[in-house]
């Protein structure tokens, strides 16, 4: 079987020759001792086969370029005074927002205190639209999340030394 260009990762094993395994698709990111790591799901293996990797060792640029675009945040541009008027007369976006759309929350990907108060950016399951959901919510209703996003996300300082708990 010949290794398909864009969806492959080589491992080897010491008695065996390398085997050549392909990434379905990517499930998350984090990073772990200064490096980026891709949690990949394996064509052909179940889940409880999935794998962090380092993105050195991945050979699936289209697949993580397609991981990172869902976290894209994009500003409509100002093309001509048409879509100026149309911008204008909206006045405000009712639609459910955070735990209101009855959606599973997936994971954090970010947080902000601009506010002035803690809100979580969060993903969704089967949905590629986040919400800034306040805090407060999001340590009630799924705590595991709150303490998943901070055991892989952050930094902790500690006098002059950085110490990761990844």
């Amino acid at each position: 079987m010949s290794k398909p260009k864009d969806d492959t990762h080589e491992a080897s094993t010491p008695a065996t020759a390398p085997e050549e395994f392909s990434v379905e698709k990517i499930l998350d990111k984090r990073t772990r001792n200064g490096k980026i790591e891709y949690l990949l799901k394996w064509k052909g293996y179940n889940e409880e086969d999935n794998t962090w990797e380092p993105e050195e060792n991945l050979d699936c640029p289209d697949l993580i370029a397609a991981y990172e675009s869902q976290f894209e945040i994009t500003s409509p541009s100002v093309s001509d005074d048409a879509d100026k008027s149309k911008r204008k007369n909206i006045t405000e976006d009712n639609r459910a927002r955070g735990f209101d759309r009855g959606l599973e929350p997936e994971k954090i990907v970010g947080a902000t205190d601009a506010s002035g108060e803690l809100m979580f950016l969060m993903m969704w399951k089967n949905c590629k639209e986040a919400d800034l959901v306040p805090a407060h919510q999001v340590n009630v209703r799924c705590p595991e999340i709150v303490i998943n996003y901070y055991e892989n996300k952050k930094q902790w300082y500690c006098k002059e030394t950085v110490i990761e708990l990844d």
